[in-house]
């Protein structure tokens, strides 16, 4: 590829921001199927926060590049690809590798991003928009006049959640602290300060008949509250562990936890219904059926932003090379919207 670097950002191990390294490198070519693209904006994503701690239930092992997904033009296609993409903006969810000037990989996984929509406003609905947009409609399948409620509501899901769920005409209530409440009712939402304690009091409250569909990130114990507070017919989609970020020991039972409690009550009779999603799952069993449904949602994720359906937050830009202080910004729980990676 000439004279251009390769920047990427390595986690070496369990480290604090601070220790996250700059390797430079050739850009690499890029193979059958393959396309290279030139990063315009990568994320960082709460899984990161998880990997550096050695908490991310399936990441892989140390060293290696983090970033879950990227958005960025097309600098060179493989054998077998379109030459026509090359200079296209696409966006791609990746899981690992996205911190990095220069990406490589099949050409099937990138998405087109449409005209309108600049790369850090793309990028901040990648990851956060298609799991928004995959479990209120593939999985709590929410629908207008329903009350759904979301944890962590100004978060990067959450305010994706609760935009596409106002968009859809369902009642909202949303879980933060109190200095994001005034926003939050600005979008329509009910909002629920989660420190004043008896979250689900406060809940049962607002919706004395039960909630339609929750969405939770947190864990531990308040997936039960969750799952309680759901009216009949109601479903609980659970997808993550946030509560126990900064626990030690195994990565993979608070996780393992949550599942048996999902299957054990999905096999109660009371026609309520739980999930634990996982963006990744299908991908081993049909990787072509898992590319079609996620470049559908995706399409209609930036459809939605291009609307003003939803609107992307961007809480700060710094460059791939200041990864540390993005990733401190991002954990210090003071910004709203996401912290974009710049090449």
């Amino acid at each position: 590829m000439g004279s251009e670097h390769l920047v990427q950002v390595v986690l070496p191990g369990i480290v604090a921001p601070e220790g996250l390294e700059i390797r430079q490198a050739v850009v690499p070519d890029a193979g059958p199927g393959q396309i290279v693209i030139a990063m315009e904006a990568t994320g960082v994503s709460f899984a990161e926060q998880q990997m550096r701690r050695g908490r991310y239930y399936d990441q892989p092992p140390f060293p290696f590049v983090p970033g879950y997904d990227l958005v960025g033009r097309v600098l060179a296609t493989g054998e077998g690809v379109d030459p026509g993409l090359a200079g296209r903006r696409v966006a791609a969810l990746v899981k690992v590798g996205g911190w990095a000037s220069h990406v490589v990989l099949d050409a099937k996984d990138a998405v087109q991003v449409p005209d309108g929509l600049t790369a850090a406003e793309a990028e901040t609905v990648v990851v956060n928009g298609i799991t928004a947009w995959q479990m209120m409609y593939r999985k709590a399948r929410v629908r207008a006049g329903q009350t759904v409620l979301v944890h962590g509501a100004s978060g990067g899901v959450g305010s994706v959640l609760v935009q596409l769920a106002r968009a859809a005409g369902v009642k909202v209530i949303g879980t933060a602290s109190a200095r994001h409440h005034d926003a939050l009712r600005e979008l329509g939402v009910i909002p629920v300060d989660y420190r004043a304690g008896d979250v689900p009091g406060q809940v049962r409250e607002l919706a004395p008949s039960g909630i339609d569909a929750v969405f939770d990130h947190v864990g531990g114990r308040s997936v039960t509250d969750s799952w309680h507070l759901l009216a009949p017919g109601g479903t609980l989609v659970s997808y993550g562990s946030a509560s126990t970020r900064d626990d030690t020991g195994s990565k993979q039972w608070p996780v393992l936890k949550i599942l048996a409690r999902v299957s054990l009550w999905n096999t109660l009779p009371n026609g309520r219904r739980a999930y634990f999603y996982n963006i990744w799952a299908g991908r081993s069993l049909s990787k072509d059926r898992f590319r079609a449904r996620l470049r559908a949602d995706l399409t209609e994720v930036f459809a939605a932003v291009r609307r003003g359906d939803v609107t992307a937050r961007i809480a700060a830009e710094l460059p791939l090379t200041r990864a540390a202080e993005a990733l401190r910004l991002a954990e210090s729980g003071t910004v709203t919207g996401k912290v974009v990676l710049t090449p």
